[in-house]
């Protein structure tokens, strides 16, 4: 089997599952176009912003690809190729994509309120406490591992660093031009194709004008990016960048199936399917923890009742955005699959263990990219740039989404202070930007990291969780999130427990208690899910 059928019967899987299945759930989640979107009902112009779908398609893909698509694939075929594609294909089709959606559907009908809301307004206030507080612990988490990595990324490579400077000038000019020319499709139009095609200019002449800092400047110039993205209308900073950041994925996306076409690469890799490593651990649950972006992603529900949900112009925009988005991540995730196939296990193993997974992936896409044509250097540094493009979208989307959190925790706190910070998005965000700033300063974010993939699934279950709730309560049969809620119960609760008792045997007390912690709360919220039910059925039982 060469690699072209493998990309070709997945993208025709994903287009026609996109078409079919896309249409049931939005169908069953009651999106219509009958009431006014939050965007224009709550409209401020910082957060809520009525605005084109291509835009905001280009915002949520952005702000949930990052380098979670490539990362979790790579790493993930170390127990063979077929068990990962299949997880990718059929986890972002029933599981991401209904998880994504759902997650939109639910804020849409929530006046554009995160998941922590709409859990008090299902659950209750206990549960949506609990919720944020896990929910805002792992946002600082991400923002504090991110800024390390981009800092880290920019010392080592300061043409990436020139480059993602002229992308965000570039994106302001953007946003203001857009502004000028108001709903004029064509003047729109116009303006997008020469912003795009600065911005791949702008890839060119990064490499040329290497910008050269210490990693400590970087880190301070990077959380005070965040600091700005975050209280800046959207119009301004956050859509233009990612839309125009998005045409880069696009772009890398296109080039390397075109080159695949072109170069028609063989699968070296053999069918063997591995139980179990010595690093991973065993295939269940470490496979579906393991590649979380690309199948289904807990992050993905933040964004999507978070960001998203306050820019979207009408209901029905939500099935392109938030299942469209969600099954173009993990076409990137096929694609990142692609990239490693192509060696023999033995090969993969060395390198994935000698390079790491972002320079395998750079480095298979741009021989594929090559084909085309294209000098190898650049095709590769392209590649890699594109990646570092897309952290840096993660690390100011999360202080946003941070700011929300906070915000929203304290807003049914009825204490003067306490609603100081949930109506001040400049005192929320700072606070947001201190906690990172000594997380990092602390180095725990190291120690923490492990965990995190763990965490961000029960994330997702606990979406889910909500969303089934939400539509028990409307009277609407909810088994096609029911299932994958359980299953990613299962998944999440299996691992916290084995990880809590492999730490538990190393003597790493402190994240066997952290996993132990997160298993209580996934099974509490469980419970106070079902209590919320059950005092709903005796409630409608006694009416009648």
């Amino acid at each position: 089997m060469n690699l072209a059928t493998l990309l070709l019967i997945s993208g025709v899987i994903l287009i026609a599952a996109y078409r079919i299945y896309g249409s049931y759930v939005y169908k069953k989640l009651g999106l219509n176009n009958e009431e006014k979107a939050p965007s224009h009902r709550h409209r401020d112009g910082v957060d809520y912003e009525p605005t084109k779908p291509i835009v905001v398609l280009g915002h949520h893909f952005a702000s949930i690809a990052g380098a979670g698509p490539i990362v979790g694939p790579i790493i993930a075929v170390t127990f063979g190729w077929i068990p990962a594609v299949i997880w990718i294909l059929a986890g972002g089709i029933f599981f991401g994509a209904v998880h994504d959606l759902g997650s939109m559907a639910a804020s849409l009908k929530a006046e554009g309120k995160s998941i922590g809301v709409i859990i008090r307004n299902q659950i209750g206030l206990k549960g949506k406490q609990l919720f944020i507080l896990f929910s805002f612990s792992t946002l600082i988490l991400v923002i504090g591992v991110f800024a390390d990595i981009i800092a880290k990324t920019f010392v080592s490579n300061a043409g990436v660093a020139s480059a993602s400077i002229l992308f965000i000038i570039l994106a302001i000019a953007f946003g203001w031009v857009n502004r000028l020319v108001g709903n004029r499709k064509i003047a729109f139009i116009i303006i997008s194709v020469i912003g795009v095609i600065l911005m791949y200019y702008f890839v060119y002449l990064g490499m040329q004008l290497p910008f050269v800092l210490d990693y400590k400047v970087w880190i301070i110039a990077l959380l005070g990016y965040a600091f700005l993205a975050s209280v800046t209308p959207v119009s301004l900073l956050l859509q233009p960048r990612d839309y125009l950041n998005s045409f880069l994925l696009y772009g890398l996306m296109i080039a390397a199936v075109v080159g695949v076409f072109v170069a028609n690469p063989e699968i070296k890799m053999s069918n063997e399917i591995t139980v179990s490593t010595d690093n991973l651990g065993y295939i269940f649950p470490v496979l579906f923890v393991t590649i979380a972006c690309g199948a289904i992603s807990g992050f993905h529900s933040l964004v999507a009742s978070g960001t998203t949900s306050k820019q979207l112009d009408k209901e029905s925009d939500a099935k392109i955005v938030g299942f469209g988005g969600m099954l173009i991540e993990s076409f990137l995730a096929i694609i990142s699959v692609g990239a490693v196939v192509v060696l023999s296990k033995s090969e993969y193993m060395a390198r994935l263990e000698g390079e790491g997974p972002v320079s395998l992936f750079s480095t298979g896409l741009g021989n594929m990219i090559a084909s085309l044509g294209i000098p190898e250097d650049f095709a590769v540094a392209f590649v890699a740039l594109t990646v570092s493009a897309f952290a840096l979208t993660t690390l100011d989307t999360c202080t946003r989404l941070a700011r929300f959190t906070l915000q929203e925790y304290f807003e049914d706190v009825p204490k003067p202070s306490a609603q100081f910070v949930a109506k001040n998005r400049f005192v929320s965000t700072g606070i947001v930007v201190v906690l990172s700033v000594l997380l990092l300063a602390s180095g725990e974010f190291s120690t923490l990291w492990p965990i995190f993939g763990s965490a961000n699934q029960l994330l997702a279950a606990l979406a889910l969780l909500t969303i089934a709730v939400w539509l028990i309560r409307k009277k609407v049969n909810a088994i096609f999130v029911t299932i994958p809620m359980f299953f990613m119960f299962t998944v999440t609760l299996a691992s916290l427990g084995l990880f809590a008792w492999k730490n538990f045997q190393d003597r790493v007390y402190v994240l066997s208690l952290i996993a132990a912690l997160l298993f209580i709360l996934a099974i509490s919220l469980m419970v106070l899910a079902t209590k919320s039910l059950k005092s709903e059925v005796k409630e409608t039982a006694k009416a009648l």
